[in-house]
């Protein structure tokens, strides 16, 4: 056997065996955080449906007959106007996208359209909804809770709504947000556009819903606004909206740091991202790249190289 032909069909047998450890262990890992995706997300959600069910029940049963404070009249008929609420349905869509997409993903579906759909609207509530109103909601109640809670919470309340309930809408939800953000990269906005339109939708719509309460009923939806002249609620105004759209655009460089700043891709593994996935389509070059990576991976093909091997010795010998 002719030793310049036998090298070029022996080199490539070695070079296929190199890289065998890496998708196993790709795989594993994304296994393992898949299944720990599934059952966070499988316990929060049973949890906001209790919570939800709970919380509706409970208004629906109280008796003003004894209870004659009007706060807890409020409660009872004003409860969707509070923003506590809001938030909470927020998150509880958000936990249902992403269980049904932890699903897919189990069957093996998360490269079908159904899916790219539910990771487009996942991300986007997430980013766009649930972050910055849980951060906004969590932290202005607890800090005004420090310096009187008659302004957000008051002791009447306590005859109605359970400790329990109160942390699981005030405290809780953050603590969903952290672990869901250890748990799933999002470095960048999946869609900026529709995630900053999302944000001020949802803060317009809020303040008019109650400013309307107030101008109807005479009565501000919470007393925190109640002992402010109205320049100042104008400047509390000013500072809930900057602080939703500030805990919107924390989130990211937040991320970086936890998950690292590397080159993303939309696969249902990651959940990760570099292009918009928006009813299944993708960049134009990614054509051009797929067909670069095809013929990189043809050229190192053993029988690739075998026939580079044979044609040369063929086009240099003399018939």
């Amino acid at each position: 056997m002719d030793p310049e032909v036998a090298s070029p069909t022996a080199l490539p047998t070695a070079l296929p065996t190199l890289p065998m450890a890496l998708p196993t262990q790709r795989k594993r890992t994304c296994s393992v955080n898949l299944l720990l995706r599934t059952l966070f997300h499988s316990a929060t959600l049973a949890l906001s449906v209790f919570v939800s069910l709970w919380g509706i029940v409970m208004c629906l049963n109280i008796d003003l007959s004894q209870h004659t404070d009007l706060i807890i009249r409020d409660l009872k008929y004003l409860a969707p106007g509070f923003g506590t609420n809001w938030n909470y349905a927020f998150q509880t869509l958000f936990l249902l996208l992403s269980l049904v997409h932890d699903v897919l993903e189990w069957l093996d579906k998360q490269d079908c359209r159904l899916a790219a759909r539910l990771r487009y609207w996942r991300d986007v509530v997430f980013s766009g909804l649930v972050v910055p109103f849980t951060l906004f909601v969590s932290s202005m109640f607890w800090c005004v809770y420090a310096v009187d809670r008659e302004l957000v919470f008051p002791r009447a309340y306590d005859d109605v709504v359970p400790w329990w309930f109160n942390h699981c809408v005030h405290t809780n939800i953050s603590v969903v947000v952290l672990i869901e953000t250890l748990l799933q990269a999002r470095r960048r906005p999946r869609d900026f556009k529709t995630e900053i339109i999302a944000v001020t939708v949802v803060d317009v719509a809020y303040a008019i819903v109650y400013y309307a309460i107030y101008f109807f009923t005479h009565r501000w939806l919470y007393k925190v606004f109640g002992v402010m002249t109205w320049w100042q609620v104008c400047l509390y105004q000013l500072v809930i909206w900057g602080s939703s759209y500030l805990f919107y655009f924390l989130q990211f460089p937040i991320n970086r740091v936890i998950h690292g700043d590397v080159e993303e891709t939309d696969n249902a593994a990651t959940g990760q991202v570099t292009e918009q996935m928006i009813n299944g389509t993708k960049e134009m070059n990614e054509d051009k790249t797929d067909t670069d990576a095809k013929i990189s991976s043809l050229s190192k093909n053993p029988w690739s190289l075998k026939y580079r091997s044979n044609g040369s010795k063929i086009e240099n010998s003399h018939l």
